[in-house]
């Protein structure tokens, strides 16, 4: 008799236990919404705003430094018969600025390839305040023959790059991974064995 009280009591918590945590979820929803709205970090409640036909508030992100400009051009070097540029050669961008460019790579040739990019930047000191949110350099990627593709960069420069610093160029090599290395010469490697038997 105890066992089945015991029993019934124990459902009974777990029945209040499940009702709290699907409470909790069903109003996760318009807490999440309501504190988006209050500190403008989600753009997709502005966006409801707009089509639900009321006039979004204007939502300042204080992180962007619009007292000065910088210049960031764009370079592309291919380590290999493909073709491998930027979508456009450069763009003027606040720092704190979220900012998104293209990159175009097409394999020329007749065979399938896997490549990779490798970033540098120019001046120097600005490696380390060029912060890349979205970059395909993160990624190899295999391109049949003919095959374009079009690559997403997005980047925020940190507002702490000295001032001095107007102009920032990011460059890019893309090379081929895991190409096949030609062999080696007979007479080579018929050298090399003779030296080794000699010694």
């Amino acid at each position: 008799m105890n066992l089945q009280r015991a029993n019934f009591q124990m459902v009974g918590k777990l029945a209040v236990v499940v009702s709290m945590m699907f409470a909790f979820g069903y109003a996760l929803v318009p807490l999440y919404r309501a504190i988006c709205e209050m500190t403008g970090l989600n753009v997709l409640a502005l966006n409801e705003q707009v089509v639900a036909g009321a006039k979004p508030a204007f939502v300042q992100n204080t992180q962007i430094d619009t007292s000065r400009t910088i210049t960031v051009q764009f370079d592309a070097n291919a380590n290999g018969p493909w073709d491998f540029k930027p979508a456009q050669r450069s763009v003027k961008v606040h720092p704190g600025e979220l900012t998104t460019v293209m990159y175009e790579f097409q394999n020329v040739q007749n065979r399938r390839m896997s490549a990779q990019a490798i970033p540098s930047y120019a001046p120097q000191q600005a490696a380390a305040h060029f912060n890349k949110v979205e970059c395909f350099c993160f990624n190899q990627y295999t391109l049949e023959p003919g095959e374009k593709k079009s690559w997403p960069v997005a980047f925020v420069i940190d507002p702490k790059l000295s001032k001095d610093v107007r102009t920032i160029t990011l460059s890019y090599t893309f090379f081929e991974v895991g190409g096949k290395t030609p062999a080696a010469p007979l007479a080579q490697l018929q050298n090399a064995n003779m030296a080794l038997a000699g010694t």
